[in-house]
């Protein structure tokens, strides 16, 4: 229990710091007083998870950020530090996840096609968004029926909901950056 009271006490300080608030100013957008900040930041406190709720939607932050270890203001993943997935059979697609601490309602991957190489895409929850960037090659995208065909600088968007894949039909290897975000945008295209 000292370590959450730790982690907390420390990622409050962070968050003010980073903000330029005051502890007053904390407890405002949290609607506590400001002893309660002074005491959770002393790393003693014992909050409930109504005083946490408060402090997370103040923050913008989920609860899980609230209490975990405290994140260096820095990191480094060397080379094949983060996970890889083999996908698509015999002729492979690696996946690469480029997000080494989990954002909730988003994930960006680095997908490398082989030549011939085909996957198909795992649908997405409904609301999700998906946007599709070719760095090299060339990949085939297909979105419940329609086909497009991106080269190096082209931009895919689509419901992630929706039955997708993937194919480099070109001899060398293709290469591109998918990100998934839980909310799409305002509107979805017609």
């Amino acid at each position: 229990m000292e370590a959450l009271s730790g982690h907390l006490a420390e990622n409050l300080r962070a968050q003010r710091a980073v903000r330029g608030w005051s502890q007053a100013r904390l407890a405002s957008a949290a609607s506590l007083p400001r002893s309660t900040v002074a005491n959770l930041e002393s790393g003693l406190a014992n909050p409930t998870l109504s005083v946490l709720v408060s402090l997370s939607g103040a923050l913008g932050l989920t609860l899980e950020e609230l209490l975990s270890r405290p994140r260096l203001r820095v990191e480094h993943f060397p080379a094949g530090s983060l996970p890889t997935k083999a996908r698509g059979g015999e002729r492979a697609v690696e996946v690469h996840k480029l997000m080494p601490h989990p954002i909730p309602g988003m994930e960006i991957d680095r997908m490398v096609l082989a030549a011939g190489a085909r996957m198909t895409g795992v649908p997405h929850r409904a609301g999700t968004y998906e946007y599709l960037y070719c760095v090299r090659g060339c990949i085939t995208l297909f979105v419940e029926g329609t086909r497009l065909v991106l080269e190096r600088g082209d931009l895919a968007a689509f419901s992630g909901d929706q039955k997708h894949g993937y194919h480099n039909r070109g001899d060398r290897v293709a290469e591109g950056f998918s990100v998934v975000t839980l909310r799409g945008p305002a509107t979805f295209p017609h």
